[in-house]
């Protein structure tokens, strides 16, 4: 076991620290924080060997690069469609693989997707907050975010050979462009025409896009009635509506209370498909009962068990492969002339 720095030569906005999140804080004004995309994060983590919760690196689409200056070890990327250079060479955007004393690693944004993690075989040394690396981005409480010249210290370092490669991604997601929500909290401030008009139009998302929420662009929905309501506990997901009727999606680092009314809620299980959108990108919002969500998000949790169960599994040594490789495919007696 030995010890390894990675130096920070470039990082984009928002690239931070995060873990699984703080969760059972928010009763005392403490957002939850964590990954945008949860899955991504505990799939990056899980086929390298690691606690689906453990600390990675969330990486914008702005991008990240750095070098190992000390050590080597394993390290594991999932998350948007990124691409991935090792030491010059391209990878698989959701592969383990090491890096070795002197190489670079650059991960950049590339056809789709807003988020991609990189997990790390061994200790991260980040700080925490309530014992938690995850950063809020407002605040920077938390691991923090890296900037260029920042160096990424990792203890108890391992090579993972077992487990190089590509990670297969979930086949279980849903694809389309439409979100399902369960109407409310709030929907009785708002006229029928305009629950309708939320229901029916097409949305698109604005560059007002951080770990907060996203603003939508689309037609405006006029509250019936007083604006503000008494402050209340927000969930992530909630699409709330502010004076100038344009809806917002609360993300990752939402904050705990507040008083616009909440037209709908996305479900869990579209949450990471609408972080991994990007500005421009459309979608549009489908209703759901609530007795409905249950369901999917029940088949939902068994899906991803199981899929993070199937990754987790070693792929083994080179070694290993080779033996279970058939190899020679017939013999060629040789016969003299």
């Amino acid at each position: 076991m030995t010890d390894a720095v990675l130096r920070v030569s470039f990082a984009g906005p928002l690239v931070t620290y995060q873990d699984a999140g703080r969760e059972g804080q928010m009763r005392f004004g403490v957002p939850a924080s964590g990954p945008m995309d949860r899955l991504s994060h505990a799939a990056a983590n899980v086929a390298l060997g690691n606690a689906p919760d453990c600390t990675a690196v969330e990486i914008s689409v702005g991008g990240l690069s750095l070098e190992c200056t000390s050590g080597a070890l394993s390290l594991g990327v999932a998350g948007g469609h990124f691409m991935v250079n090792r030491a010059e060479e391209s990878i698989g955007a959701w592969s383990v693989f090491a890096l070795q004393k002197g190489e670079r690693l650059t991960i950049r944004a590339s056809s789709e997707g807003s988020w991609a993690y990189l997990t790390f075989a061994g200790t991260v040394h980040a700080p925490k907050w309530l014992d938690h690396t995850a950063t809020h981005s407002a605040s920077g409480f938390g691991g923090g975010a890296l900037l260029a010249g920042s160096t990424i210290r990792v203890s108890d370092t391992k090579i993972r050979e077992e487990r190089h490669g590509d990670i297969a991604r979930p086949t279980f997601l849903p694809t389309k462009d439409s979100v399902r929500v369960v109407r409310g909290p709030q929907d009785r401030f708002f006229s029928d025409a305009h629950i309708e008009t939320f229901f029916s139009a097409q949305y698109t998302l604005t560059d007002s896009f951080d770990r907060m929420g996203v603003r939508l662009s689309g037609p405006k929905l006029e509250v019936d009635g007083a604006l503000s309501i008494p402050s209340e506990p927000i969930t992530r997901g909630s699409v709330q509506v502010a004076g100038d009727g344009i809806p917002t999606v609360l993300l990752a680092d939402h904050q705990t209370t507040g008083g616009y009314p909440k037209i709908a809620t996305v479900i869990s299980d579209d949450l990471d498909k609408v972080s991994q959108m990007r500005a421009n990108d459309r979608m549009s919002f489908v209703e759901i009962s609530p007795q409905d969500a249950v369901q999917v998000i029940r088949k939902s949790a068994t899906d991803r068990t199981l899929y993070l169960a199937e990754i987790a599994e070693p792929k083994g040594t080179l070694d290993q492969r080779l033996m279970r490789e058939n190899l020679i495919s017939g013999a060629i007696a040789a016969v003299d002339a």
